[in-house]
């Protein structure tokens, strides 16, 4: 007995849209708060939507991106302020 729809292209590629959506959207909001967090989980997301084809490689590369740039700015705040954390 089968409980759930068999995944076909078309649901694969939407899944896939969403997550690069979601990369993009956890980038954006993790330069400013939880980075250390928010830049790894983005850098999954983006990875595996480009890896499952999505139709959206521009948003996958721009989460991509902002999360390498999460992961960044925590390191450059660190430095800054020879802690483990920042604050404002």
């Amino acid at each position: 007995m089968q409980l759930t729809a068999p995944a076909t292209r078309q649901t694969t590629a939407r899944d896939a849209d969403g997550m690069a959506v979601a990369a993009f959207i956890l980038g954006l909001v993790g330069l400013l708060v939880l980075n250390v967090f928010l830049g790894p989980i983005a850098i999954a997301l983006a990875s595996t939507a480009l890896w499952r084809g999505t139709t959206r490689k521009g948003r996958a590369y721009l989460g991509l991106g902002l999360g390498i740039a999460d992961l960044l700015v925590l390191v450059a705040f660190m430095q800054a302020d020879n802690t483990v954390s920042w604050s404002f």
